[in-house]
């Protein structure tokens, strides 16, 4: 297993597994974590051997947020520029998980508060621990929902329920979570890791192109007219139908075999 002190990565089977690891802290970020996330993202981008990446958190939590260790007003320094914060290190790390071709599963494994719920949500399918919460905390220290927040809650949600969440900082269960459609599935505590590593695997050994593809056409639509989608989907399906992928996947439907797809 490699990465940093605050990250720790290790790949198999064409996923690479990206964990959290500031457990003493609920994995809270600081700027070495920061760094060292985004520097495995850009990493996996790049490597053609890595078709899938899953990321949880070490410990009882998947991510409380930023560390506000270094923030603490009470030492007298100037206002920190939480803004320069974003630019800096969350906004980069969000746009990455959001373009990345290859599927990207989060594994939440306990608390997710502030940004570490929205990074969650910038994922593209979430599985969460029965006993996982999900917290906008950010109305608790006078703070707006960064990290893509005010972007996905209204979309997934409707504005009443994200307004709700992000106002009050109310505490959401994982199956509330997914009854509203926050998240994808609610496995018991004990088996979430291995049904996340399953997922991520079968989804690193299919057709990783079409699945690239499917994942910019459903960014797409959410700005897209009816009419500008449909032409986006024939283009999509024009470069698809003429993949190896789907040469293999339909020989080996007609050969009644399993498929074995390059992403390619």
């Amino acid at each position: 297993m490699t990465g940093s002190p605050t990250l720790l990565a290790s790949s198999d089977q064409g996923v690479l597994t990206l964990t959290l690891n500031r457990p003493d802290k609920l994995n809270s970020f600081n700027d070495e974590m920061h760094l060292a996330l985004r520097g495995e993202l850009e990493q996996a981008r790049d490597d053609s051997s890595i078709r899938a990446v899953l990321l949880t958190g070490a410990g009882r939590g998947f991510s409380a947020g930023q560390d506000l260790g270094d923030r603490d007003p009470r030492k007298g320094a100037e206002p920190p520029d939480l803004g320069h914060t974003l630019e800096t290190f969350y906004n980069p790390t969000l746009r990455l998980i959001r373009s990345l071709d290859m599927p990207v599963i989060a594994a939440v494994n306990g608390v997710a508060a502030g940004a570490g719920a929205n990074i969650a949500f910038a994922c593209d399918i979430v599985l969460a621990a029965r006993s996982a919460r999900f917290i906008q905390s950010f109305a608790k220290v006078g703070l707006i929902p960064d990290s893509g927040g005010t972007w996905s809650l209204p979309r997934i949600l409707g504005e009443p329920r994200a307004k709700a969440l992000a106002l009050t900082g109310e505490p959401l269960s994982s199956e509330t979570a997914r009854d509203w459609g926050l998240i994808w599935k609610v496995c018991d505590d004990d088996v979430l890791f291995e049904e996340a590593s399953t997922l991520a695997k079968s989804l690193a050994a299919g057709p990783t192109m079409g699945l690239a593809l499917t994942k910019q056409l459903i960014r797409a639509a959410a700005t897209n007219s009816f009419d500008e989608q449909l032409d986006l989907e024939r283009d999509a399906q024009r470069r698809a139908g003429r993949s190896a992928d789907y040469a293999e996947g339909v020989t080996a439907f007609l050969e009644k075999r399993q498929p074995e797809f390059k992403g390619k």
